[in-house]
């Protein structure tokens, strides 16, 4: 406000000395720029759109998601059902309220989910915001009170209250991080470009940030060690205090934190084409800030990079807690805290394996359990839901993220089929 009114005292003294004929050679310059609708939205302004986009639930595609669910194996005593149809759907953020999870995508929209009779079934999915464009926003996620964060490939804005706003094609939005100001303009690629983040028990905001080459060239590592490209970046949630976290990273899409002691956990897929069964995929543990997970001079898990072998890696180094199978593609994870399933589940990692791409027999489309121990170690990795790839390696479905609603049920994004999941025991 305050703002404002020095603006409208300026352009009255302007106009007052400039007389009628300067005047009019102002306004033959042109006129001025047009309000963006992310600026009207700042200011609780209307932008005039009034259309969501909706996407048909239930129907012939149901049934045809329904019939191939029914294939998936799990462990006795759980099952799998359809939940949402939801285009493109990728990274996931349930509402703390239980009211809306928000989905993101790799494209151009983020979807509002809404189960309004809670048979756990979902009766409703629009596209948030749609008075805002996206690019690539594949992140969101939630703050214990509420306010929804979407990491878009180059920007971060911030949704206060969305879980009651989604209702209306107009929602309070915010810049966190403005466009272009996330990662250099330069750096911008059209590879690794998902982020993914998360609010710390710190209260801060974590962001991955994959940077986008298979094995970066030398000259580069500099400027990505400022920016935390190759790793993971948090900052206050006004975008203030930004600081790299994480080093050595190649592409992350997934963390989570221990709610047992509050360490970060993350995924990180590794470089390609150097066999089918190298290097391996990680599941990483991260027990103090500013630690180095090795990469490029490590391709993953212990296996050196052919371009950087022959140099001296970083002497303090963190492997992998967990090494995973090689070109699965690691990406959403979740440390489950529900009350549904069995208590040898209590406090364990879900992850979901999207299904290698380079690799002469495929492998992974696939959700993980990684049993972690009180004092933080793992125990065993074992498949927890599988069969999106049958024996002649068709995918039926790749996973991509995995999240626990309220009731305690797991849900489990797919990007191929476009649809959520619902895997829930002993009802």
């Amino acid at each position: 406000m305050r703002s404002q009114k020095r603006t409208v005292q300026l352009a009255s003294t302007v106009l007052t000395s400039l007389g009628a004929a300067a005047l009019a050679a102002l306004l033959a310059t042109g006129p001025a720029r047009a309000e963006t609708n992310l600026e009207k939205l700042g200011k609780f302004e209307t932008t005039g759109i009034k259309d969501f986009k909706v996407v048909e639930q239930g129907g012939e595609r149901a049934a045809a998601i329904q019939k191939t669910l029914d294939k998936i194996k799990l462990p006795d005593g759980f099952k799998i059902s359809l939940y949402a149809i939801v285009p493109d759907a990728r990274h996931m953020a349930v509402g703390p309220q239980g009211i809306v999870t928000i989905v993101g995508t790799r494209k151009t929209d983020v979807w509002a989910v809404t189960d309004r009779d809670k048979d756990r079934v979902a009766d409703e999915v629009k596209r948030f915001a749609p008075s805002i464009d996206f690019t690539i926003p594949n992140g969101p996620c939630f703050s214990p009170d509420g306010f929804l964060y979407i990491a878009e490939q180059n920007r971060v804005l911030v949704y206060p209250a969305a879980e009651f706003f989604y209702e209306s094609p107009d929602v309070a939005a915010f810049e966190v991080v403005p466009q272009g100001k996330l990662i250099p303009k330069e750096d911008e690629s059209y590879n690794h470009t998902a982020r993914v983040c998360k609010i710390g028990p710190d209260g801060k905001l974590y962001i991955t940030l994959g940077q986008p080459f298979n094995v970066p060239a030398a000259e580069k590592l500099d400027g990505y060690k400022k920016w935390g490209l190759g790793g993971i970046v948090r900052m206050n949630t006004d975008g203030t205090g930004r600081e790299v976290y994480t080093y050595g990273v190649r592409n992350s899409v997934g963390l989570d934190f221990n709610p047992a002691n509050g360490e970060l956990w993350f995924t990180d897929n590794q470089v390609d084409g150097m066999g089918d069964d190298v290097p391996p995929g990680e599941l990483n543990r991260q027990t103090a800030a500013g630690q180095n997970f090795g990469f490029p001079w490590y391709g993953g898990g212990h296996v050196r990079t052919n371009e950087y072998k022959d140099q001296e890696p970083p002497a303090d180094v963190v492997f992998p807690a967990v090494e995973m199978v090689a070109h699965a593609a690691d990406l959403g994870m979740t440390f489950y805290s529900g009350s549904m399933f069995p208590a040898a589940y209590k406090g364990g990692i879900f992850s979901a394996e999207h299904g290698s791409w380079n690799r002469t027999k495929p492998i992974g489309a696939r959700v993980m359990f990684t049993s972690v121990n009180p004092d933080g170690s793992v125990g065993e990795t074992v498949p927890f839901a599988e069969g999106w790839l049958t024996d002649a390696g068709e995918y039926l479905g790749r996973p991509v993220d995995v999240k626990t609603l309220p009731d305690g049920s797991l849900i489990v994004s797919d990007d191929l089929v476009g649809a959520i999941y619902r895997i829930s025991y002993g009802m």
